[in-house]
């Protein structure tokens, strides 16, 4: 994954080695945030509101930003265009509003929605084409094709635990086997879901490349986010305070998410949102290690047939370059 894929010159662009070290971090991260959780569980569930710790995530980013700036490691605008912190609330809201989509697991079962989800992937690479008006060779578009079947195909065939014959997701429950089935409502929710997230990925994409200012200010102006999250903090009803519940487990994962969210910024910045689907389904594969390691979760045949759907895909869009 080069970094003049989709890269704008001039925008202070990583060295290779540093830049593939950035993706190696960020598919790490990606990958260990569900184990991670798994491992705040108490009696088999979570102990903190989620909404805490997206908020705390958002609040670490924002003072992570703030410290890179103050410290002189990006340099600080002589006079920052405030103006131009108005379009990132657009993201923000799309964040927002694919966040509260989870309603439509009432709909449909948790291994059809992991699934069908994979949908996002064409999603993005089609918002991609139209908006940012880039071209993709067959070849590129058989790798994406590759890439939706290995999360597919990881999704379907899961992680299995010793003790129960079941594939089970790693943070999952040790419930009863749900039946396939999905609503027209939940299929209607579903695609809603994966365009909203191409193209908010994508218009972030843009933002980053079309604004030439530090990667830091611009994660700045994503106070939105902070602000959004919240306000669905605050009117989330009555549930544990805001620190309630937390243990080291779960400040480890909010640490590592908030980190992950500025290393995927300058992803989007540097690279495109491509490189972002590949760096999360690259992911698939670290997940799948911890979980076995950590979680002691057996790999089936599928997590091998989509690691080399991965690898396969990885190759053919990149070593078209």
């Amino acid at each position: 994954m080069s970094v003049e894929d989709g890269g704008v010159p001039g925008l202070g662009r990583p060295s290779q080695a540093r830049w593939t070290l950035m993706l190696l971090l960020s598919t790490a991260m990606y990958g260990a945030h569900a184990p991670l959780l798994a491992l705040c569980h108490v009696d088999g569930r979570v102990p903190f509101r989620p909404s805490s710790a997206v908020l705390l995530t958002e609040l670490t980013k924002l003072l992570l930003c703030a410290f890179f700036l103050l410290v002189g490691w990006q340099a600080w605008p002589r006079a920052p265009p405030w103006h131009q912190a108005a379009p990132f609330a657009l993201p923000a809201l799309l964040y927002g509003a694919n966040n509260n989509l989870v309603i439509y697991l009432r709909y449909m079962d948790p291994s059809t929605y992991q699934v069908l989800s994979n949908l996002k992937i064409g999603s993005t690479a089609l918002f991609y084409c139209l908006c940012l008006r880039r071209r993709l060779s067959a070849r590129q578009g058989l790798a994406l094709l590759l890439l939706m079947a290995a999360g597919a195909c990881y999704a379907a065939g899961g992680l299995q635990d010793p003790g129960n014959t079941l594939p089970v997701s790693p943070p999952a429950a040790k419930a009863g086997p749900m039946p396939l089935h999905i609503t027209p409502l939940g299929l209607l929710l579903l695609i809603l879901y994966c365009l909203i997230s191409g193209l908010s990925s994508v218009y972030t994409e843009l933002l980053m490349k079309r604004q030439r200012l530090p990667l830091a200010l611009q994660n700045l102006f994503l106070t939105f986010g902070v602000l959004l999250n919240l306000g669905l903090h605050a009117g989330g009803g009555p549930g544990p305070g805001l620190l309630e519940g937390f243990s080291g487990w779960a400040a480890l994962v909010v640490l590592s998410q908030a980190l992950n969210g500025l290393l995927m910024s300058a992803v989007m910045k540097h690279g495109s949102s491509i490189t972002r689907l590949f760096v999360v389904s690259c992911s698939l594969v670290v997940n799948a290690v911890l979980s076995a390691a950590l979680l002691r979760l057996q790999l089936p045949a599928a997590f091998f047939l989509a690691t080399l759907l991965i690898g396969l895909a990885v190759h053919l869009y990149y070593g078209s370059h």
